[in-house]
This record gives structure tokens, sequence and C-alpha cells, in this order.
């Protein structure tokens, strides 16, 4: 796909390649977080940001995390992670208090009624992954597709402003 664009667009200060790479990436984005979001409601009443956190939450010790290493395993500001961790405190998905360690850290943690609505609304949320996404790939492109994406994530932590998740190489 060429496309020219207008001078002073900000698409017309990337070439063709770069325009047509980040027009798909973006294309792929934006429709994807709308389909995962609309699923998760109507299968399971969970919102895509609330099944981002509880996810996250099961990959930490005891379904524990302090709320600023949470905000950035998902690349929220802290201010809407805590907001959002409201809303979800109120719906009994988690708990939050002060550490024992540190009385001035804020932890999260993982409630029974999390776990089990994450154990619920993973099965169908899984297969629409699988149809939506994974399935238009064979295996070698989804392995490529890992490396691609690594790399610029990387290159996100390297040049962006979070740093990188304390357990993720």
């Amino acid at each position: 796909m060429t496309r020219d664009f207008a001078p002073g667009s900000p698409f017309a200060l990337l070439s063709s390649a770069e325009t047509a790479a980040w027009y798909a990436y973006m294309k792929v984005h934006l429709r994807l977080e709308y389909e995962l979001n609309r699923q998760l409601r109507a299968d399971s009443g969970l919102s895509l940001a609330d099944y981002h956190v509880l996810v996250a939450l099961t990959s930490a010790a005891g379904g524990r995390m302090r709320v600023t290493d949470l905000a950035i395993r998902i690349g929220w500001e802290r201010s809407r992670l805590s907001h959002h961790l409201k809303r979800m405190r109120d719906r009994g998905l988690v708990g939050t208090g002060t550490a024992a360690e540190d009385r001035r850290v804020t932890e999260v943690t993982l409630s029974e009624t999390g776990w089990e609505s994450l154990r619920q609304a993973a099965p169908d949320h899984v297969g629409f992954v699988r149809q939506a996404f994974l399935d238009a790939l064979e295996p070698a492109e989804l392995a490529q597709l890992a490396t691609l994406l690594d790399r610029v994530y990387d290159t996100l932590v390297e040049h962006g402003t979070l740093p990188r998740p304390e357990d993720h190489p």
C-alpha cells in the first residue's frame, strides 16, 4: 500500500515502508484492543483493563505486587492504576493495603474473587485471541513476530520513560 501525504501531515515525515508498517500496526492495535475488550465484557463482565491487572498479579508471588511495580508491568501511569484499582477493589477483584516491610508502600493483592473471575474468563478469552490473532499466522511467523515484538519492546524500554519490569529480562 503506497500513499502520498500532504506536506505537513505527520505521515509525510515517514518513508513509504515506515508509513505502511506503522499504519498496519495501528490498525491492528486499535481494533484488537476494541475487540478484546468487547469479548471480555460480553463473556465475563471484565474489562480488558481488569484483565491486564489480574494477569499481571498472577505473575507475582502470592498474587501480590507493589502498585508502582504493577503500573510499570502494565505500562500505566500510577494515578490511572490507582483509580482503576479502587473500582476493582469495590467489585471484590483485588485488595489493597500497606506493605508489611514498608508501610509507605501500597500493595495490591489478587482476591479469591479475582482469581475465580480470571479462571472463568480465560478460556473464552484465549479462544478469541487464538481465533482473531494467532490463527492468522503460521508457527514460524509466530516465532518471528515474537522476536520482532521483543526487539521493539527492548527499544521502548531503552528510549521510554518506564523502567523494565523487575522480573522480566
